[in-house]
């Protein structure tokens, strides 16, 4: 049974797993990305070279970023990566400029790739996992900051389920040209998880 045939049942398990991608996951990737859900908001090119041109310097270590596939059991169900806000000082200005964003903070943006995970919490609870795994495995970095659009109420919504904070609203670049700037601003203290 293929990902996208497996029934995700949140209660079957305690915790989601996180392991870093490799090329070997394009392929889901890719069909996630297409998928209608994903696509609303990571309006993203599809194309093989885009997806190596966009993921493969997290896996070469040669772009300052880190990519996770997050599974629920033995199934996939989504897609996380994380970077210092600094390291990506330019595109991250407008952000940089209206939220207090301390040297070495952290930044995320996730989601839920199969379409029968959506609505059972799974968003919520990774991001809170995730967070603790960013503390842990980043020890320097103070708080995540993390921007959404505002009309993706469940992203949003799943960041202050997980225990992340309001901070402001911001006109940012929208991923995808058809929403307005409008972004909420959340963080996450080390120590207030």
């Amino acid at each position: 049974m293929g990902a996208a045939d497996a029934d995700v049942d949140p209660g079957a398990h305690s915790a989601l797993t996180f392991r870093r991608t490799t090329r070997a996951d394009f392929p889901l990737l890719q069909r996630w990305l297409r998928s209608a859900h994903v696509s609303r908001y990571w309006n993203h090119e599809t194309a093989d070279t885009a997806i190596e041109r966009d993921f493969g310097g997290s896996i070469d270590e040669t772009e300052p970023s880190a990519d996770y596939i997050v599974a629920a059991g033995d199934v996939p169900i989504g897609f996380v990566q994380r970077s210092e806000i600094w390291d990506y000082e330019t595109e991250q200005r407008g952000l940089i400029e209206i939220a207090e964003v301390p040297d070495r903070a952290l930044t995320i943006d996730y989601f839920i790739g199969e379409s029968n995970a959506l609505g059972r919490g799974l968003g919520a609870q990774l991001i809170r996992e995730f967070t603790d795994l960013c503390f842990r495995e980043c020890p320097q970095a103070p708080s995540i900051v993390v921007p959404v659009v505002a009309g993706n109420v469940a992203s949003w919504s799943a960041l202050e389920s997980a225990g992340y904070t309001y901070v402001a609203t911001a006109d940012l670049p929208p991923d995808n040209p058809v929403d307005d700037g409008e972004h909420r601003v959340y963080r996450q203290v080390r120590g207030s998880e």
